[in-house]
């Protein structure tokens, strides 16, 4: 299925503030921590492994969206302090967020992350006993895995050296992205499967709480926090962020049915398969017919989905709009999170120009 891409593209980023070169930025202090941690922790028995884990996953690629985030909020709260706290601050987001995904594919069950096998399958397939007990080994050293990148994203914060002035500011909001993180990852939960009822709003609360607050606006807020900003400036970029992460939830919604696995680099059954309560899901089971709406959900959560059945799954989504009108949403979304920024005469024009371009980036990716 083709969708129509949102908008022409916004400006390019100035050279004031190269994106690339933030993201490679980030990349440098991630793989020097890690690397340190290798060196140093070698004579704990078993640490290697986990830490080896750690790296090769993040090694696997990622967009690196909130570190980047972070440091164009610093640069937009006036760049003020050390670029290095600023850096390490912005990766040690990075080391959060690989903490959610690995935990998230062992709640998920799912086989593939970034093309390459989850955390807890790569352990199954090491520990080489029934695959049981197998799955059982690969889902514990998974947790573990993602403990120790909660418990290293702290450590790497502070390896920047932040002053006690900008820990009076960054703890209140690292306490509030976990616990909305937490919160969305929840209300997914309890609203997966093919028992569960969820309606338009519910599905929206849902990608609010666990993308748009977590992936944009917390990341935004912490590094322009960082810089010394108000609350006002938070709210206006809380203005943008919210309605950009929400655009990029559904567009990932989108490409959670509709993506081609080569490229998003997870099976296309995996949101099916689980029963996602999504606005795509939610907006079909509202539109179609009594049969169509039985049909769908005697094919969403079911864990041995076939590719035909699947195939029946989108020509029912299809059959109701809700694609175009998901596609609507996106696109009213990220004109929303525009005109935030031009109601914003403060802020610099390299700070603006980015913030444009990741969010016509957020809204048109394939992957």
């Amino acid at each position: 299925m083709t969708l129509s891409p949102p908008a022409p593209a916004p400006v390019r980023a100035s050279a004031a503030l190269d994106l690339q070169q933030l993201k490679a930025q980030v990349e440098d202090v991630l793989s020097a921590f890690l690397q340190g941690k290798a060196q140093r922790d070698a004579h704990h028995a078993g640490l290697p492994d986990l830490t080896l884990a750690l790296q090769e996953f993040l090694a696997a690629g990622g967009k690196r969206i909130r570190p980047v985030l972070a440091l164009v909020g610093w640069h937009i709260a006036g760049a003020t302090g050390s670029y290095r706290t600023a850096l390490h601050l912005a990766a040690s987001l990075e080391l959060f967020h690989a903490f959610a995904l690995i935990h998230d594919d062992v709640m998920d069950a799912s086989d593939t992350r970034r093309g390459r096998p989850t955390v807890h399958r790569a352990f199954a397939q090491q520990h080489g006993g029934p695959p049981q007990a197998a799955d059982q080994y690969g889902q514990s050293a998974a947790i573990l895995t993602g403990d120790l990148a909660l418990i290293w994203s702290d450590e790497l914060l502070h390896h920047g050296h932040p002053t006690p002035a900008q820990l009076a500011a960054l703890l209140p909001l690292l306490e509030e992205m976990r616990t909305e993180i937490t919160l969305g990852q929840y209300l997914d939960l309890a609203h997966t499967g093919p028992h569960t009822e969820t309606d338009l709003d519910c599905a929206l609360r849902i990608i609010r709480y666990k993308t748009a607050k977590y992936t944009i606006e917390r990341p935004l807020h912490l590094g322009a926090a960082l810089a010394g900003a108000d609350r006002h400036l938070l709210h206006t970029l809380s203005a943008y962020a919210i309605p950009v992460g929400e655009a990029f939830q559904l567009r990932d919604d989108l490409l959670g049915v509709f993506g081609t696995p080569d490229t998003t680099g997870k099976p296309a059954l995996d949101d099916l398969r689980e029963g996602k309560a999504t606005p795509l899901i939610a907006l079909t089971l509202k539109r179609g017919s009594p049969g169509q709406r039985e049909q769908l959900r005697s094919l969403l959560g079911c864990p041995t989905l076939t590719e035909d059945q699947a195939q029946t799954a989108r020509h029912i989504i299809t059959a109701t709009d809700a694609p175009h009108t998901v596609e609507d949403m996106i696109n009213h979304r990220y004109h929303q999170a525009l005109t935030a920024l031009e109601e914003t005469i403060h802020l610099d024009t390299a700070g603006a120009n980015a913030l444009r371009l990741l969010a016509h980036q957020a809204v048109t990716r394939s992957a």
